[in-house]
């Protein structure tokens, strides 16, 4: 499971990184991660965690899903099933993340599945970006703590928070349970 989508982030990063024309050292700049730890993340030799993947989306000004996205060559299609979807697990909280929507980058929204374990706590700290990221969290099962800002929201199954993504958030689990939650994510140019 993590080592295919460890060779997917890597595929994806030195793809997006060479699109940009940026070297490690560029890179390394823009998104707070060292040249080193970016070098063993683009050679699939280290598992990254969710913050610091959201960083490197960020210096990259892409959302984080793009980091998850079909690999080089791969033929576009509109289907993504469960078994092609690809899983991946948070070397720091464990919370485990699915890859919903099909990987062909011709629609800007994107859709993944969250297994958040009891009492984990994810920060992503980067918050503004060139573009504009639209996110809506729909809790399926249990409970979790949503901050965006100095605002937090408590989420019980069936709710659904629509946010901006600019500024810092935090996905909590409170409970003694695990949790299950939808994220949509949409961006544009700002």
């Amino acid at each position: 499971m993590d080592g295919a989508v460890n060779e997917r982030i890597a595929a994806s990063l030195s793809t997006l990184r060479a699109e940009r024309g940026l070297s490690l050292d560029g890179l390394a700049a823009a998104s707070g991660v060292s040249r080193s730890a970016l070098s063993l993340i683009e050679r699939a030799e280290s598992s990254p965690t969710a913050v610091v993947l959201d960083k490197i989306a960020a210096g990259l000004d892409v959302p984080l899903a793009a980091l998850f996205g079909a690999p080089a060559g791969a033929t576009a299609r509109p289907l993504a099933r469960r078994a092609e979807q690809p899983v991946w697990r948070d070397p720091s909280s464990g919370y485990l993340r699915r890859s919903v929507s099909p990987a062909d980058g011709a629609s800007p929204i994107q859709i993944a599945e969250v297994t958040f374990p009891p009492g984990a706590r994810v920060a992503f700290e980067t918050g503004r970006r060139d573009r504009v990221v639209h996110q809506q969290v729909w809790v399926l099962k249990g409970t979790i703590d949503f901050t965006i800002g100095s605002e937090t929201h408590r989420l019980q199954a069936g709710d659904c928070l629509a946010s901006t993504l600019d500024r810092p958030t935090m996905f909590h689990n409170p409970t003694e349970k695990p949790a299950r939650y939808a994220v949509v994510v949409v961006s544009d140019r700002a």
